[in-house]
């Protein structure tokens, strides 16, 4: 199997104390601990030169493109996620590189609405290594989704975060049904099948 990172949502706006979300009281738990862990495992995957593929949530500043329910449920005072913004923008401390894939999605699933599918077919990607935020909303939704398309999905629960009543419940359905769940490290040293990197 070939095998992807894919980091989804880990943006300013979810992360750092001034961003949309947090600003507004969305603050989520263990933010510096899960960012620690996301760019260690970047700098494994980057070793074994695994694919990296990141998600950003992104809105156009008319929110022309935001669902209704998430209009209802968002204060729009700061504007969460405009597009090109410092809000929206990758975490500085796991910032792409230019061999990194970036999708940018504004919907919960990663696959809905864009070429995320696309892209790990060209890449003969077959299993997924998902990481990010927020555990109950898109990762658990892109996890999911990957699964429905028949992608081997893999979700490192130490580089995750979610409001704690929602966090385990969501590693546990996705352990359930969808996904394997453990730390990156047993994900990665516990493989039946070694992992392949493109060549």
């Amino acid at each position: 199997m070939t095998t992807a990172v894919l980091l989804i949502d880990m943006q300013n706006g979810f992360l750092e104390a001034q961003g949309s979300l947090p600003s507004q009281g969305a603050v989520l738990p263990n933010v510096a601990g899960v960012i620690a862990e996301n760019a260690a495992l970047l700098e494994t995957a980057r070793e074994l030169t695994l694919p990296i593929i990141y998600t950003r949530h992104v809105f156009r500043s008319n929110f022309v493109d935001i669902p209704a329910t998430t209009l209802k449920k968002w204060r729009m005072d700061p504007p969460p996620l405009i597009r090109g913004s410092w809000d929206a923008e990758i975490h500085e401390k796991l910032r792409p590189t230019a061999d990194d894939v970036v999708i940018d999605k504004s919907r919960f699933d990663a696959f809905l609405y864009t070429d995320l599918e696309t892209v790990l077919r060209a890449m003969r990607v077959d299993r997924l290594l998902v990481t990010g935020v927020v555990t109950s909303i898109c990762v658990e939704s892109t996890v999911r989704s990957g699964q429905q398309r028949d992608f081997d999905m893999l979700v490192a629960s130490d580089c995750t975060s979610a409001p704690d009543q929602f966090q385990q419940p969501a590693l546990d359905i996705m352990a359930h049904a969808f996904a394997e769940v453990g730390t990156w490290r047993e994900l990665i040293a516990d493989r039946a099948e070694p992992f392949v990197a493109l060549s």
